[in-house]
């Protein structure tokens, strides 16, 4: 009896230790992939990342951390990411993975554009580009403030991202992206290792419509092999393309309701256009209907009709938008993005064009400078995958308990409110909570709607980059979104 009541004050104790663990690091460990190792993880050795001296950069309590990944050692192939530490609690609070897509492309859908251009210093990162490109502004809406906020500039030939192997640039497409963004979770994981089990969510706009919801897939697919688990919990996507033909006609019908096209031609495209072939363009009265269409929105900044366009831009738009879709290529109109300046591309580019600030961020040892684009006009050209839709995965990755949130700013002409409700009433997914607006600071914000397994909300008055126009709002959705609440259906008080 004396030794079964030691053996048993032995456990008592054992299971008291356990008990007090931290419980952020034992809530991200637990579940069948946990193991003894995901608590005694290396150090973190992310020091020669850590970004010290960044040019005109508001003085923040928080650690920032930039520099490059690399994810094939043989080929030479490196990825650039910018890090911030949550504002408060970093330790407490869940990792966000963020990716922008080819927001530039007018014509079809492709890649090729910067997430630490667009997402990190024009929408959600906690530095903004000031307007003459010398320097940056605090963002008092930044996701970070909610959220730990890793930026990717991806693939290879985006931003600061390279490869040594100038044929990897010819394999380019959705499959090769996602493939060296899950390998580069990983190469991080090791520089950062106390975020391996952290809750993790990945987010993104545009063309990340697909390349979100490739890279959950795929990490989800994973995951099955415990020492590969990365604790996934759910994605959200803004604007996304989702489904090309629902995209399509998402698009046009959304030019003719919003009176940039005319009847006649809305009613050709209707007679003449199958958006489920594999070759629409292929009838002539269809493309060059659709063509009228791009021909109309290349006068308005596409992105957001009601506001002015960039016009040092505008003079350089190609004129024969048919003729270059004829081609089955695209010419790559300059982006212009919407909200309070259209011209916040060029302010972006003189800023990472900056040998000083190359050489804050680890890319450049001050001396030889790096070319930097917004966006790269050569990657779609070189695509070579590209999914015709991603609705299987979303019913996929439903299946599979992650929480799905898509949102849409209502001005955008690009990837419009209609294509994405196109696209997501093609899933027939059960209402669980009907149409209704959402409120802000006692407004109305937009409308959403409630299905089994995925959330999908409005933005009035928004264009293609909802944080542009509407920053605080954005930070409410994100906060309600990693929270799992429904957004807000009524005043409040």
């Amino acid at each position: 009896m004396d030794v079964l009541w030691k053996l048993t004050v032995y456990l008592t104790l054992v299971l008291n230790v356990l008990s007090s663990i931290d419980s952020s690091v034992m809530g991200a460990a637990t579940g069948r992939h946990w193991k003894w190792s995901d608590i005694n993880s290396s150090p973190e050795n992310n020091d020669d990342h850590l970004v010290k001296a960044l040019p005109g950069q508001p003085e923040v309590e928080f650690k920032h951390y930039a520099g490059h990944v690399t994810v094939d050692e043989n080929n030479g192939r490196a990825l650039f990411y910018w890090f911030y530490e949550a504002m408060t609690l970093p330790q407490e609070k869940p990792l966000v993975l963020w990716l922008n897509g080819g927001d530039k492309i007018l014509y079809v859908s492709g890649p090729g554009c910067s997430s630490v251009g667009y997402g990190a210093t024009q929408e959600i990162g906690p530095f903004l580009v000031d307007t003459d490109g010398r320097g940056l502004k605090f963002n008092s809406f930044s996701w970070n403030k909610e959220a730990n906020m890793l930026f990717l500039e991806s693939p290879i030939g985006v931003g600061f991202s390279y490869s040594n192997t100038s044929t990897d640039y010819n394999n380019l497409g959705d499959n090769f992206t996602a493939n060296d963004a899950y390998t580069f979770l990983h190469k991080w994981f090791l520089k950062f290792p106390s975020y391996k089990t952290r809750t993790f969510y990945i987010a993104g706009e545009s063309y990340a419509g697909k390349y979100v919801p490739e890279l959950a897939e795929l990490i989800h697919d994973k995951n099955k092999d415990p020492s590969l688990y990365i604790p996934l919990k759910g994605i959200l996507l803004g604007n996304p393309e989702t489904s090309n033909a629902e995209d399509w006609s998402g698009m046009v019908d959304y030019a003719w309701s919003h009176a940039v096209v005319s009847d006649e031609t809305h009613k050709t495209i209707t007679r003449s256009c199958d958006f489920n072939s594999t070759n629409p363009w292929s009838n002539d009265a269809c493309s060059d209907a659709v063509g009228e269409v791009l021909k109309q929105y290349k006068e308005i900044d596409i992105y957001s009709l009601y506001t002015s366009v960039c016009i040092s831009n505008s003079l350089n738009w190609n004129d024969n938008p048919t003729q270059v879709m004829m081609k089955q290529s695209s010419k790559m109109m300059p982006r212009i993005m919407g909200g309070f300046d259209p011209c916040l591309d060029d302010y972006a580019k003189t800023f990472y064009n900056r040998l000083d600030v190359q050489k804050a961020l680890h890319v450049s040892d001050g001396i030889k400078l790096r070319n930097w684009s917004i966006c790269n006009n050569t990657i779609f050209d070189r695509w070579s995958d590209s999914a015709i839709t991603v609705l299987p995965i979303y019913s996929k990755l439903i299946q599979a308990g992650l929480r799905i949130w898509v949102y849409s700013g209502d001005t955008d002409g690009r990837v419009p409110v209609l294509s994405t409700r196109y696209s997501l009433n093609a899933l027939g997914l059960p209402i669980t909570k009907s149409w209704r607006p959402w409120y802000h600071e006692k407004q109305v914000s937009g409308w959403y709607q409630e299905y089994a397994g995925l959330t999908f909300a409005t933005f009035r008055g928004a264009g293609h980059a909802v944080p542009c126009f509407k920053p605080s709002e954005s930070l409410a959705l994100f906060s309600a979104f990693l929270f799992g609440q429904s957004l807000p259906s009524m005043r409040s008080a």
